[in-house]
């Protein structure tokens, strides 16, 4: 697909998720073990055959260029476009140093819209885990004359202040908008994944900007209610918006239903992350492992139930590990106890300790973190 350029908004930072932000940005969050939350929309575009994705940072994003690199992992490491990193250099010291929304960050990268070869542009957020068919969002974009289409779905994937949700009539045709409504309101919500021409996109970006209007559903949405011709493209599938440190531990643990992997995780649109080339996964003869998620790489020498395990985690002789996340090279030493826990990058769990938390509130250790 040669005519539609991929924009990931991945500037954002959520204040609710505690530790797992301190050294990140949301969309760089380690999801299901071996994926990062920006591998679901960079996956996505190159599945519908996207060669060209430009993505926004502001802040915090250093994690994020470690994992993404050069964009070779999802095949987007080209002479001529492939992925760009898009810092916000023009938009510094503005507004208080911050993207107050979509249409902000888009007029911070302004000069970077005009280069757009493409002339379709799909914007997505990449802190959503979800597997999107947008090569088919973008056939029924072009078979409807559809000024823009959104992508959205049946159920209600989040909090309903975090999102939009659309009115429709019988041909999908939005009629009417609820922005970040304090409760459901609309017969779908948006996964704020949105379908346009560039042509389009350049002249909405320089109306918000006219009237300093930095949000996508005030200004594009509801401006243009009635005016611009708004679809929808309805999406069943599995949906996942990271928002709080409890919503991102269920939404984990949820991976462990077969069914539901099966549908995140489809052989026909696969889900890329960065290749490490680590090795198999060694078992030790006492080891017992149950229900479980395990990376390459690891060292299972204790009991692991109900837990989902990243690359390069130990877990020594003697120690258990229960309904837990454990991230990239974390250890859980001889005779620890872990229980409805999260455990970042590099932590270390010393021999003996045992430490708890809830299912509703899970334990949190932040990164590099001694216990």
């Amino acid at each position: 697909m040669n005519d539609l350029h991929g924009i990931i908004f991945a500037y954002r930072e959520n204040s609710d998720l505690r530790e797992l932000v301190q050294l990140r940005n949301t969309c760089s969050v380690p999801f299901g073990g071996r994926y990062r939350l920006v591998d679901f929309a960079l996956s996505n575009m190159v599945n519908a055959g996207i060669d060209d994705v430009g993505l926004i940072v502001y802040t915090s994003y250093q994690s994020l260029l470690d994992h993404v690199g050069s964009g070779k992992d999802w095949d987007l490491a080209r002479k001529r476009g492939g992925l760009r990193i898009l810092p916000p250099f023009s938009f510094a010291g503005k507004h208080g140093g911050r993207y107050r929304g979509r249409m902000d960050a888009l007029a911070g990268v302004y000069s970077y819209l005009k280069t757009i070869r493409q002339d379709y542009v799909v914007l997505a957020s990449g802190d959503l885990a979800a597997n999107l068919p947008i090569n088919e969002a973008f056939e029924q974009h072009i078979k409807s004359g559809a000024d823009i289409t959104a992508i959205c779905s049946d159920t209600t994937y989040t909090d309903p202040r975090l999102c939009n949700y659309f009115s429709i009539d019988s041909q999908d045709k939005i009629v009417d908008v609820a922005a970040s409504p304090s409760e459901v309101k609309g017969d779908v919500a948006s996964l704020e994944v949105y379908i346009l021409s560039k042509s389009l996109l350049m002249s909405l970006v320089d109306q918000c900007a006219a009237h300093d209007v930095s949000s996508f559903s005030q200004g594009v949405l509801l401006a243009n209610l009635g005016k611009l011709d708004m679809r929808c493209f309805r999406f069943d599938g599995y949906i996942a918006r990271v928002v709080s440190v409890a919503g991102y531990f269920q939404q984990n643990m949820a991976l462990l239903d077969p069914g539901i992997r099966s549908d995140l995780f489809r052989p026909d649109r696969p889900i890329k992350t960065k290749d490490q080339s680590n090795p198999s996964t060694y078992y030790g003869p006492q080891s017992e492992s149950v229900n479980s998620l395990i990376s390459d790489g690891c060292i299972v020498e204790g009991t692991v139930i109900n837990s989902i395990l990243a690359r390069g985690v130990r877990v020594e002789k003697g120690a258990r590990v229960e309904n837990c996340i454990l991230m990239q090279r974390a250890s859980v030493q001889e005779g620890a106890v872990l229980r409805y826990a999260i455990a970042d990058k590099n932590v270390r769990v010393c021999q003996g300790r045992m430490l708890m938390g809830h299912g509703t509130y899970p334990l949190v250790i932040a990164k590099n973190e001694i216990v």
